[in-house]
């Protein structure tokens, strides 16, 4: 099998369908540290729909909301409310891709096309993944523009909160799906099964998920994909395939030098993050060893540690960022470590268990 059949190169950027994103990106820009980049709305001569682009380093949003009833946003958002719609990549050639996808087993959404302005002309298609997601397919390389044709640079500087990429997104899928959809990456993308883990690693007295983390050859694109397990109660997973009327992504994981600056500065913009008992902290130096962080310093934050045989890495979790308990954030610094947390799950799996309780969920 071809290691990277459709010559992806990186995440171009994620695509939200928000309710109203004006308000979206002043959100993402005071609470998260994102700047304005660009825009097209009515200003720019698009009339069905507005979207704002946000950067932070080598993370880019774009935030989008229908202006017009029959834009397609529009049965996204009454099913699923704000949410991922299109995780997009940057290719080398757009046709290729999307003619490997297809052949590979992909149904198309979108069939190639250009598009053009005074800056340049992208080549763009996309195809669909789990639920009503999609993956754009992006040729950007001859264009000067500030982010696609349509768009104006209307630049909005944010105060940075230290968030420098992507380092992994995750999906909900049904139970039964993880398996069928792991396949569809690994024979469409040609991505391969990275760590899988399953309800004995994930669980506790009362739920559980198993997961299987997909990647690229080259570990820069990775999507974990979760189903539930069967427990005595509704899983965090459970929960939000309710709220979010089918598959989707769950959560962005978007990675730091400095988690406890950065942490620290989300925390000052009110973002909220989950939290642990206190008990997990009296019973970290046994289980991660040695660490450069104070105990002293990363407990008042929440931040949580685990280690491997490769290093270590520090990870923390906001409260969904929405009414309904679907999307949410993590951030996550690496120390040499490329896993995902294992010997967290169970502290983390409790804290969340702690607010689906308080929503009445659990």
């Amino acid at each position: 099998m071809p290691k990277n059949p459709l010559k992806l190169k990186k995440i171009h950027h994620i695509e939200f369908y928000v309710g109203n994103a004006k308000q979206a990106a002043f959100y993402y820009r005071n609470a998260f540290g994102f700047s304005g980049h660009a825009y097209a709305g009515l200003e720019t001569g698009v009339r069905d729909h507005t979207t704002y682009v946000l950067r932070q380093n080598k993370i880019q949003l774009a935030l989008t909301t229908p202006l017009d009833p029959k834009h397609p946003a529009n049965q996204h958002l009454a099913k699923h409310g704000d949410g991922v719609r299109d995780i997009a990549f940057e290719v080398d050639s757009v046709d290729a891709a999307f003619e490997a996808a297809v052949e590979r087993g992909a149904e198309p959404a979108v069939e190639p096309h250009s598009l053009a302005d005074e800056h340049g002309t992208v080549r763009r298609a996309a195809i669909k993944t789990y639920g009503d997601t999609i993956h754009s397919l992006i040729c950007s390389k001859n264009y000067q523009g500030p982010f696609l044709p349509g768009f104006q640079r209307r630049e909005a500087p944010g105060r940075s909160t230290g968030l420098l990429l992507v380092d992994h997104i995750v999906g909900n899928v049904e139970l039964g799906k993880m398996e069928h959809w792991a396949n569809w990456y690994a024979k469409v993308l040609g991505f391969k099964r990275y760590i899988s883990f399953d309800d004995k690693d994930i669980s506790t007295e009362y739920s559980a998920l198993m997961s299987i983390v997909m990647s690229d050859n080259s570990y820069s694109i990775k999507f974990p994909i979760n189903e539930p397990a069967e427990g005595k109660k509704k899983s965090q997973i459970e929960e939000f395939l309710d709220f979010y009327g089918g598959p989707g992504v769950q959560h962005i994981a978007m990675r730091t030098e400095d988690i406890v600056e950065t942490v620290s500065s989300l925390k000052r913009n009110e973002v909220e993050f989950l939290m642990v008992p206190a008990v997990y902290y009296e019973e970290l130096p046994d289980r991660v060893g040695q660490i450069d962080e104070a105990i002293e310093e990363i407990q008042p934050l929440g931040v949580l540690v685990d280690r491997d045989d490769e290093g270590y890495l520090l990870q923390l979790f906001t409260k969904p960022v929405e009414d309904r308990p679907t999307l949410f954030f993590e951030i996550i610094q690496r120390k040499g470590s490329r896993g995902f947390g294992k010997g967290n799950f169970k502290a983390l799996f409790e804290a969340i268990e702690a607010e689906q309780a308080l929503r009445g969920n659990l």
